[in-house]
């Protein structure tokens, strides 16, 4: 009998194709573990004509469930039960017409897994960043043989520019310098498409880091370094949809893999009807089974080994990694059942884990169906923990213009939307933010904003309910406007590339503007790192009069209250109103450092910010 050994070089290298009479390209996932809650693994096996071969395990603690041969019959799925099992290296064993295939198999053991999963919550800091556009550490990736998009030009905001992996690692120390506690990288996973890769969005392999940006070996590397300097690791990940290139669409395994695989449909970009009761089922059809580009087909997360397959997939980059969180693209566009399952079960396994879903909606009340234990999806449950408050970023990118002096403009439509809040099942669950990749940068270059609209909406941003986020650049005013296409609001980070003219990382690289910029944010944020006053305490906010919102966050005997003058004018505030939330005369004022007297007025400037603590 003729025998072919398969080797794989466990954590080394992943899914490279194999030289073999029976053809087996791919093995996913490459390797797991013992002692998981969930004990049974799911493998997919492809490769040239196998799912007539006959499957055998070199194991004798390890049992096949089930063996399932799609359509295609380049696929294997094979079901095991890890109930017994400790770790060990066994061999899946493939036969067929006098031919074998041993292919190589390791179930580690977990407590060899990396620290992590520490989960994110409103005690921190999230800062994204876009990989591609923030720092180039290895130029030697910028070119990769093999990949079907292989140029760098960084005057093209649609090509890709370099930054990778390494770039971020060398910037660990500007992070917690700055005061951010936690990084949110969108999509480092592989995207082998023709164009538009830089973004990250059309995965090519589940499994791997896109070789541009480094290795699966340098993003452990990254996530353990940012640990050991008190840094969180947020990965973005895109259940909805793949890229076109991927193996699964190139060569489908079953007739329901995909939503609408065999004629292009697009999606209406109109999530509401997961919750309107009086949808069609032709509009819930098209939002929730529509593609969201051509070149993103989307998975039919209904088919249950789909759903395995990807629920999987993250709990494998949380066990490999040790990431700490999720961003999870396109929520609403999925499957909802598929997706609270998968939230269970990751949380099953990482009871601190935290998964914030893009819920971009325009209203409070349909952020909040998504959110877990929601009063409007009863007796639906996502399991979603985290919601992004969109509806709160479009009104923060005006607000802050706009006179207070009449109740329906200014930081009123703050205070209106806010007293809603009682539509969340935890509005401390909220994931807030000015801007972010998908839309215009908060920050405006015209005369008539400065700096006074960027130091009030930030000062609310870091001081309101919820978890803030804040997009690489804002701390130097990055500006950029979605009219003027996507690559404006992803522009490289000034000192990411050797021979940068400027380089912001450092303080003699920024302009004046920059500096103060950098100065005010840096000091609202490590004064809120380890604050629990504003990641644990109570909401109250007063109606606004005179143009003037006031609040306070309270935790036991502690409190900090802001005040804002959403007006042009200087103001002259009377304090009666407000006694309640200011404890003592005086109190120190956070951003200028001076003691403030607390009498029967407060004179407060145009535009004016201020943070008393108690």
């Amino acid at each position: 009998m003729k025998q072919i050994i398969i080797t794989i070089v466990l954590c080394l290298t992943f899914n490279l194709p194999w030289v073999s009479a029976l053809n087996v390209q791919k093995t996913e996932p490459a390797f797991w573990w013992s002692g998981m809650q969930n004990t049974e693994l799911q493998i997919l096996l492809y490769g040239n004509d196998i799912s007539t071969d006959n499957v055998s395990l070199s194991a004798s603690d390890i049992r096949i469930k089930e063996i399932v041969r799609l359509e295609n019959p380049n696929y294997l799925l094979l079901y095991l039960d890890l109930t017994e099992t400790a770790p060990q290296q066994f061999d899946i064993i493939l036969k067929k017409n006098g031919e074998q295939a041993v292919i190589p198999y390791q179930i580690k053991d977990r407590k060899d897994s990396p620290a992590g999963a520490q989960g994110f919550d409103a005690s921190d800091v999230l800062y994204l960043i876009m990989p591609d556009r923030f720092a180039n550490g290895n130029p030697d990736n910028d070119r990769v043989s093999g990949m079907l998009e292989n140029k760098v030009d960084r005057s093209d905001p649609f090509a890709r520019h370099g930054g990778d992996i390494q770039g971020i690692e060398n910037h660990l120390d500007y992070f917690t310098d700055l005061g951010v506690t936690a990084i949110w990288l969108n999509p480092i996973l592989e995207n082998n498409m023709r164009e538009g890769s830089y973004h990250g969005y059309a995965i090519t392999d589940y499994y791997a880091v896109d070789p541009r940006l480094g290795s699966n070996q340098e993003f452990c590397r990254m996530v353990e370094a940012a640990h050991n300097k008190g840094l969180k690791i947020v990965m973005d990940m895109i259940f909805n949809h793949c890229g076109s290139e991927h193996f699964f669409f190139k060569d489908k395994p079953s007739d329901n893999w995909f939503n609408f695989q065999d004629n292009f449909t697009q999606t209406s970009y109109q999530t509401m009807p997961q919750m309107d009761i009086h949808r069609s089922d032709y509009d819930k059809t098209k939002s929730v089974d529509g593609w969201f580009t051509e070149s993103m087909p989307d998975l039919n997360q209904r088919n249950r080994h789909v759903a395995t397959y990807l629920i999987q997939n993250s709990i494998w980059w949380i066990e490999y990694a040790g990431i700490d969180g999720i961003r999870q693209d396109t929520h609403p566009y999925a499957d909802f059942e598929m997706m609270a399952r998968w939230c269970r079960a990751v949380k099953a396994e990482y009871p601190d884990f935290n998964i914030v879903g893009e819920t971009w909606l325009g209203s409070n009340v349909g952020v909040s169906f998504w959110q877990e234990d929601s009063k409007v999806a009863y007796p639906r449950n996502s399991y979603l923990p985290t919601v992004m408050d969109f509806p709160l970023t479009n009104l923060m990118s005006y607000v802050f213009d706009e006179e207070t002096n009449e109740w329906d403009r200014g930081l009123a439509k703050i205070y209106d939307y806010l007293s809603q809040d009682i539509v969340y099942a935890n509005p401390m669950n909220l994931l807030v933010f000015l801007d972010n990749h998908d839309t215009s940068r908060f920050y405006k270059t015209t005369p008539s904003s400065g700096l006074n609209r960027y130091k009030q909406a930030l000062a609310f941003l870091l001081t309101v309910r919820g978890i803030p986020q804040i997009y690489y650049g804002t701390e130097i005013v990055m500006a950029g406007d979605k009219a003027n296409g996507d690559g404006a609001l992803r522009n490289d980070f000034p000192g990411g590339w050797k021979g940068d003219k400027v380089n912001a990382f450092t303080p003699a690289g920024r302009d004046s503007l920059q500096t103060e910029a950098f100065t005010y944010i840096q000091k609202l944020l490590r004064w809120r790192a380890g604050n629990e006053v504003v990641a644990k305490g109570s909401y109250t906010h007063f109606i606004p009069r005179n143009g003037v919102y006031v609040y306070e966050r309270r935790l036991g005997n502690r409190s900090v209250v802001v005040l804002l003058n959403g007006t042009d004018e200087k103001k002259m505030l009377d304090l009666a109103p407000y006694r309640e939330v200011l404890p003592a005369s005086s109190a120190n004022e956070l951003l200028s450092g001076k003691n403030i007297r607390l009498d029967s007025s407060l004179s407060l400037s145009a535009r004016d910010v201020m943070i008393l603590e108690f």
